[in-house]
């Protein structure tokens, strides 16, 4: 049985991340960034004043909102997770290192394209019954481009459902319990035999947080949210800049290995991955799944924001991409290459192999930071991706299906943390890609919409409105 499910997964996988993907994901970025200006770059040091700016502003939310800082907060938590430690290693174990390169084009795009999804996000949001702000791919579906279009919208919020068990938490607490009982082993505190039983600990304690947070509802989120990223963000960085100096020789190299195996793989790798579309796939196929730009995923947080200003609100989509691949995911891949580490090519890898990286530049004692800062990785995404499977629930049925949704997806966590997750993955990857085709065909025919929002938005800038 799971070898039938294996096969028709990958047949899937192939086409959803085939030419057709690669295709639409850079079309519509290249297409928004032509019809923006490439405002991520025009206005990338505006978009940084701006968010940081917010960053510092103290404020409480109106009933039923989250403040602009815990919305990109509560996106971020969705995104700075184990796309970034695992995601980037399985991205380089077999795509080689050129797929770092590829996953930083796609960011680059990307990163107008969040833009993109946050304005419209903002800018047809509603309130449900309970009188909470609700938006997302969904949303501007429904109410941007009319009744013709409704199942477009019921497909992405039925992908959505079906992505946020894998995506957002299964593969999440196995990262966890991965990190946790690495760091146990090394210290000797349980013996092999015991890490069943730990999992199942560790499952049930994690099941039982997440509902906790999640059952409080949006204000809670954001309020775990907005604490618990700029720290483990931190944490995670200044490790990872230990690394790099305790190797700062072999930076230029690690770069050298990144815009060489681009474009020839195979001279890095030694012949092990030598296609240049695999490295391609990888690299924006991971990227994706870290940073989230052309999911449309990240919107339905912002869309919670206390904002009247969609412009405004859409310039921390770019600090998200840019926050999240540019900064982490490059610290991570700096962190496999320069540490000296045998990179496993043309095999899977996970965050076991970033962990290696660690444990090469300080011992086997960082594996206890590393274990807290991967743990906060994926509860921070568990966290964002229950808060969006509960609006594309709700979408397809009422507000009254969102307890029990939240119930089941604590429980979740218990299966992340016993089950092999090897095809889980796989199939969490090809569910990323299903999702993105009803959003891209969305942004695309509301790239208008975006153009005159920005435009208006700037010329009240200028104004001084």
């Amino acid at each position: 049985m799971l070898s039938t499910i294996e096969s028709i997964n990958r047949v899937i996988n192939q086409f959803i991340w085939g030419v057709p993907a690669m295709v639409s994901i850079f079309g519509v970025g290249l297409y928004l960034s032509l019809r923006t200006h490439f405002i991520q770059i025009r206005k990338f040091p505006y978009a940084i004043r701006t968010t940081i700016g917010r960053v510092f502003r103290k404020k409480e939310a109106s009933e039923g909102a989250m403040t602009p800082f815990q919305a990109v907060c509560t996106a971020l938590a969705a995104t700075v997770g184990t796309g970034n430690v695992a995601g980037v290693a399985g991205a380089i174990a077999i795509g080689g290192p050129g797929a770092i390169f590829w996953m930083w084009m796609s960011a680059l795009l990307g990163m107008c394209t969040k833009f993109a999804e946050v304005t419209l996000a903002v800018h047809y949001r509603e309130r449900n019954e309970h009188g909470d702000l609700v938006g997302g791919p969904m949303y501007y579906i429904k109410n941007g481009l009319g009744k013709n279009w409704q199942w477009l919208a019921a497909a992405f919020s039925a992908f959505g459902v079906l992505t946020v068990f894998g995506t957002g938490n299964a593969t999440q607490v196995n990262t966890i319990t991965t990190a946790i009982n690495s760091a146990l082993l090394n210290f000797r505190v349980i013996p092999e035999s015991a890490v069943p039983t730990c999992n199942l600990i560790i499952g049930i304690l994690i099941a039982a947080v997440v509902a906790l947070v999640l059952l409080g509802g949006v204000k809670r989120i954001g309020r775990v949210t907005e604490k618990l990223v700029p720290f483990m963000a931190l944490l995670y960085i200044l490790l990872s800049l230990g690394v790099i100096f305790l190797n700062i020789g072999q930076v230029p190299n690690a770069f050298l290995s990144i815009l060489s195996g681009a474009f020839n793989p195979h001279a890095v790798t030694g012949g092990i991955v030598g296609s240049l579309f695999l490295s391609m796939k990888k690299g924006v196929a991971r990227g994706i799944f870290s940073n989230e730009a052309g999911l449309g995923t990240g919107s339905i947080a912002h869309a919670c924001a206390d904002t009247r200003k969609p412009v405004k609100q859409g310039f921390f989509g770019i600090f998200e991409v840019f926050t999240d691949t540019f900064l982490i995911c490059t610290m991570t891949a700096l962190v496999i290459l320069c540490s000296g580490i045998s990179v496993p090519y043309g095999h899977d890898a996970g965050a076991e192999l970033t962990i290696q990286g660690f444990v090469a530049a300080y011992g086997n004692w960082i594996t206890l930071f590393t274990a807290a800062a991967l743990c906060c990785f994926a509860f921070s995404t568990i966290i964002g991706w229950g808060l969006y499977g509960a609006r594309c629930i709700e979408f397809l049925f009422s507000a009254k299906v969102i307890r029990p949704f939240m119930v089941v997806y604590s429980l979740v966590a218990i299966l992340g943390a016993t089950a092999d997750l090897g095809l889980l993955w796989s199939i969490a990857e090809t569910f990323n890609g299903l999702m993105s085709i009803p959003n891209l065909i969305a942004l695309f025919l509301l790239s208008g919409t975006v153009v005159n929002l920005t435009k208006e938005y700037f010329e009240n800038e200028a104004e001084g409105e």
